[in-house]
């Protein structure tokens, strides 16, 4: 056993790399022929042996150095490596002494968001200033409750928002499982909520698929009474089937009515961010008939960027509501018919009816599905298939128009 003396005199000869002088349970002072002297402790893992630091004499004393082998030995006691458990304080010394929820969260944010289309970083940061940071902003992130952040998320329940709730959730556990792997806190709550809330079923937009009753739809479209932008934009909508954001935003550079074809670019269409950034745009072969109706809306709108710009400013399109507003002002409400639905009513009939292959029609939709063989199919192989359907699915909404007779569905 050492003694403050024997440590405060103890030298290293000139001819020695370095000098040890033992206390007991592995604790030595390690002295250097410069005068340097060192606490290290030797032990045991897994049949290694190895070496902990404790520090220099005499900024760490005799008894100092007797109490970190103690506190080591309880480490290893506890089936823990002194050194790792060493290496992992030292890690946790480099995270921001805020540890709050708010921090942790914009701090996973701002990693991620560059990752993310602008739609899901939006839906994100809202989920965490709507719903989370009202409640936990200021809190210590390792100190919430389970049951706390229930509560939270059943506000976002008791508004009706069944599926809010569920997206919100979802970002608190990617929050949580961040404050994990950053050591702000030891376990992710949100694991303790699994079916917690209430089960959400997402609807499905509605949509005609009855021909005779499209046929109706078909009429009164074409007799709506609003202005040739909003007009010509709900003519189109059944034609080409598009999702509405797609269709809205449609801008002439987009277009070549010569060779009757649309190309909406990457960025435009509902795909990740790696797909909008390096994505091939999606191709839209134009039927005669949308090409007609767009070279006579070119006057009125070809001199600027949008073919369906708004009212209020040239620059932006149609609100997302026009359409909807539309189409229940000639009285088909969000129950009966929907802007999006029209891509059911066509995916519907074009195979019920018409008989086009499935496959056909979902490359027209821009769907990533697979063939029979399991391969992911090129969305240009269909070309020419997509130009013939989609001029008989024109053809076909005109006979409908017409109230010609029209094939009805197949018997089960």
């Amino acid at each position: 056993m050492l003694t403050d003396a024997q440590c405060r005199n103890a030298i290293c000869p000139n001819d020695k790399k370095r000098e040890r002088f033992s206390d007991a349970g592995g604790l030595y002072l390690e002295v250097s022929p410069a005068g340097s002297k060192r606490w290290f402790l030797k032990y045991r893992a897994a049949g290694v042996e190895k070496r902990l630091a404790l520090g220099s004499y005499p900024d760490v004393g005799l008894t100092a150095a007797r109490k970190a082998r103690e506190a080591a030995k309880l480490q290893k006691s506890e089936g823990r490596d002194p050194v790792q458990a060493r290496k992992i304080e030292k890690l946790k010394a480099t995270i921001p002494d805020a540890d709050t929820f708010k921090v942790a969260a914009l701090e996973w944010f701002d990693k991620n968001q560059t990752r993310w289309s602008s739609h899901y970083a939006t839906r994100e940061k809202r989920n965490l200033e709507k719903d989370l940071f009202p409640y936990f902003a200021a809190r210590r992130i390792s100190e919430i409750e389970a049951i706390e952040l229930l509560a939270a998320i059943r506000k976002v329940e008791e508004r009706g928002a069944l599926d809010v709730a569920h997206r919100v959730l979802t970002t608190a556990g990617f929050v949580w499982r961040y404050a994990v792997a950053t050591a702000r806190t030891g376990r992710d709550i949100t694991a303790d909520l699994k079916g917690a809330l209430t089960p959400h079923h997402g609807k499905h937009f509605a949509a005609i698929t009855d021909p005779a009753k499209l046929g109706a739809l078909i009429r009164v479209i074409r007799e709506y009474q609003g202005g040739p932008i909003v007009r010509t934009a709900l003519q189109l909508a059944p034609m080409l089937f598009q999702r509405p954001g797609e269709l809205r935003g449609m801008a002439w550079a987009e277009l070549d009515l010569d060779a009757a074809l649309w190309t909406i670019p990457a960025m435009r269409m509902k795909r990740k961010l790696e797909g909008k950034l390096n994505g091939s745009p999606h191709v839209v072969p134009l039927p005669t008939q949308a090409v007609d109706l767009l070279r006579q809306l070119h006057p009125i709108t070809g001199r600027g960027a949008l073919v369906f710009h708004g009212e209020r400013s040239h620059d932006r399109p149609i609100s997302d509501n026009t359409l909807r507003a539309a189409l229940l002002t000639l009285g088909y409400g969000p129950t009966v018919q929907s802007v999006h639905g029209f891509r059911a009513t066509a995916r519907t009939i074009l195979a019920e009816v018409l008989d086009f292959d499935p496959l056909v029609i979902e490359a027209q939709l821009a769907h990533a599905v697979k063939d029979a063989n399991g391969r992911a199919y090129n969305r240009t192989q269909y070309m020419k298939h997509r130009v013939t359907m989609m001029q008989g699915w024109a053809d076909y909404l005109d006979k409908l128009a017409r109230g010609a007779d029209v094939i009805q569905f197949k018997a089960a």
